[in-house]
């Protein structure tokens, strides 16, 4: 039986369904069209559309595709019917486009979840269409500066939109000291770090977050995991870390390919490398814990993860190990320098650098990265890209990387070429957002990749 709908919305469904086809056949791609048409036509599709999904948001600075894509594997694992925008397509249409795409006249939704990455800014947005089931917020980091500019107008644009669902869950993360205490009526568990990386518990001069948000005094730590996360108090005012439900409480094992920890008694093997990725893990696994998902699905499908579009996937370019690697502000990059200095063996390493709006024009960030950690590691060859490849190249050149290992070039194809005939066997490509496109476009269309989106 064909579910009750309006005739406009009926035709905004079928046009956004045929552009979309249009935009995979003809376009290889193209997932935020077909919802810009649709929004066209009826500006409450989402509504009408994500009837019937237990929907979990996924927003935050750095790990929502990664996280977004553990969650789906899990819930898929666990058997249920599943559906995601996969490609990072996180803006509002794009998100129309995904439940479009999966829409059906004919078939009610039953037991069916949507695992749904979205663009911090866009919150507001889908919580005017949806009620999720689950929100969360992995961390604050300065990203996009000409968009977003500090921490605190992301944490603003964010809390636009969780007023407007207060039933649905919350899962924090709870080092990130800007997600305490927001005194939101939604029911809210946190999730964090009671293992101790290090001995340091002197935050960085360039963290993102380093004053307390009620006091504005400086933030004390009983330890810090990277940049400004970690256990927090204000000796000012009293304000500190929420109480943890979901916690890494041992890390076993870090390695450039993986990481063995505990949460809680349950140990398991994350198959992507750096901390980072431990915390997306940590996040997946809380969201899944609180939709009731058994430790032994969760385990074995983060085990079991294969990298997603860009963030750690490898690739065999003829017989060299390449993993790309996005970066795109000065907490993720660090975090992908610190993987690299876990090697040791020597390897190549490449660093794309574009300055185009969806990577943000301003690229002074890449000073506050910590590129003087690389000086002393063993490096056959430094390959340098993109269309800001001087800008990257001076960087280096300052943080003490050899000039005489540089090699740059401004196309793909030479950049590809050079990957071929490299000397290192294992070579990291860190990629700016639109630099990781282009490039994988670029390998795509040699044969490379198999699967463009």
């Amino acid at each position: 039986m064909v579910k009750t709908i309006s005739i406009k919305s009926i035709l905004s469904i079928i046009v956004s369904k045929f552009t979309i086809f249009l935009t995979k056949t003809l376009l290889k791609g193209g997932t935020t069209f077909p919802g810009h048409v649709a929004l066209k036509l009826d500006k409450n599709i989402l509504a009408k559309v994500s009837k019937g999904y237990k929907v979990v948001l996924v927003t935050g600075t750095n790990g929502k595709t990664t996280t977004t894509s553990m969650i789906y594997n899990i819930v898929k694992e666990d058997g249920h019917k599943v559906i995601t925008n996969n490609t990072g397509a996180n803006l509002y249409s794009g998100i129309v486009t995904t439940f479009i795409d999966n829409y059906s006249f004919f078939n009610k939704v039953k037991d069916t979840y949507a695992i749904i990455e979205v663009d911090e800014a866009n919150v507001k947005y889908i919580t005017d269409h949806i009620t999720p089931e689950v929100i969360t917020v992995t961390n604050l980091f300065r990203d996009q500066l000409d968009r977003y500019g500090e921490v605190y107008t992301t944490l603003t644009k964010i809390l636009e939109g969780l007023p407007k669902v207060p039933s649905s869950t919350l899962v924090l993360n709870g080092d990130e000291s800007l997600l305490g205490d927001l005194k939101l009526p939604n029911p809210t568990v946190f999730y964090g770090f009671n293992a101790i990386l290090n001995e340091n518990k002197t935050i960085e001069v360039n963290a993102d977050a380093k004053f307390c948000k009620f006091c504005k005094s400086p933030y004390s730590y009983n330890y810090i995991t990277y940049n400004h996360l970690g256990d927090f108090h204000c000796p000012g005012c009293g304000y500190k870390r929420a109480e943890l439900k979901y916690s890494v409480d041992e890390i076993l094992d870090l390695t450039p390919e993986s990481s063995t920890v505990k949460f809680g008694d349950l140990e398991i093997l994350i198959s992507q490398s750096g901390v980072y990725n431990i915390y997306n893990a940590l996040n997946a696994y809380a969201i899944t814990k609180e939709l009731g998902i058994k430790d032994s699905v969760i385990k074995s499908s983060l085990e079991n993860q294969s990298s997603s579009f860009g963030r750690q996937e490898i690739l065999n370019i003829d017989g060299k190990d390449v993993k790309i690697i996005l970066v795109k502000n000065p907490a993720g990059y660090n975090q992908a320098l610190d993987t690299l200095c876990l090697n040791k063996d020597s390897f190549g390493a490449a660093f794309l650098l574009n300055d185009n709006y969806a990577d943000g024009r301003d690229v002074s960030w890449i000073w506050d990265v910590d590129f003087e950690k690389l000086h002393t590691l063993d490096i056959n060859e430094v390959l340098i890209s993109g269309m800001r490849c001087y800008d990257m190249a001076v960087r280096l050149k300052v943080a003490g990387l050899n000039p005489d290992l540089f090699i740059l070039e401004e196309t793909f194809e030479e950049l590809t070429e050079k990957i071929k005939t490299s000397k290192s066997d294992k070579i990291y490509v860190l990629a700016t957002y639109t630099a990781m496109i282009n490039f994988r476009k670029h390998l795509y269309s040699k044969g490379y990749i198999k699967k463009l989106w």
